[in-house]
């Protein structure tokens, strides 16, 4: 979760093997919605309580809305410009391909309705999302048999993760590029991101920039802090 809709809870290479838990998460949350009600009188506290968290987990700009939560890896999220963007898709496929905005969208259009769920216990449903299926994504740079995986980069550096194709190849998976029947806004990860609703929230990369084809699915961002490689709902909690 990078302004990810998801939360893992601390990198090992910051605190070892101590970890913050779901409940102190709970309660900077709950600062956080208190500070959208009560607003400057109880902002310095929030502070002082969402500071320490940031920068023991890696993680900062906690922002509930609309159900959501909002969180991220790097200082500032990126920002979209449809004139330069480019969708690079490499690796172990025959044709290499960049895609730009126009040309995504104009590439078969899948719509769904599902539910997203976070590791750390919240729910959204009925969210209406628009995309294109990952067939019709990958079929344009013509993957090689020995293809099996796909590491997606995200434009929020270091944020990135690994899918099988096989998970890709499910009925409801997408990279999505609409949202509740508007373009997806920047903090859910505009222009693109991966919709995977079998899946918590830390595996439906945001802001993608590049897949890349490999032989083989490895650790992404958060799995190299300690989180499931899989991370399939209601049968993992998100720890390896």
């Amino acid at each position: 979760m990078t302004v990810n809709d998801d939360l893992p809870d601390s990198p090992r290479e910051n605190l070892g093997a101590r970890r913050v838990g779901r409940a102190g998460f709970l309660g900077i949350v709950g600062a956080g919605a208190a500070t959208l009600f009560f607003g400057k009188q109880i902002s310095s506290v929030t502070s002082r309580l969402t500071k320490p968290f940031a920068s023991a987990t890696g993680l900062s700009g906690i922002v509930p809305s609309g159900g959501w939560r909002i969180y991220t890896v790097a200082a500032t999220m990126p920002v979209f410009d449809p004139a330069t963007w480019r969708l690079r898709i490499d690796g172990l496929v025959r044709h290499p391909v960049e895609l730009s905005y126009d040309q995504l969208v104009a590439l078969p259009r899948a719509e769904q309705v599902s539910t997203f769920h976070c590791v750390t216990g919240w729910t959204v449903t009925g969210v209406h999302w628009a995309g294109v299926r990952f067939h019709d994504l990958l079929a344009l740079a013509d993957p090689l048999p020995s293809a099996r995986a796909a590491h997606f980069v995200s434009a929020e550096i270091p944020y990135d993760d690994y899918l099988p194709l096989s998970d890709l190849a499910l009925s409801d998976v997408m990279l999505a590029y609409e949202m509740d029947g508007g373009p997806l806004p920047q903090e859910h990860g505009a222009p693109v991101r991966v919709v995977i609703p079998e899946m918590y929230g830390y595996k439906n990369v945001k802001w993608v920039q590049q897949i890349t084809l490999v032989d083989a699915q490895s650790e992404g961002y958060w799995e190299q802090r300690g989180y499931d490689i899989n991370a399939i709902v209601g049968h993992s909690n998100g720890y390896a």
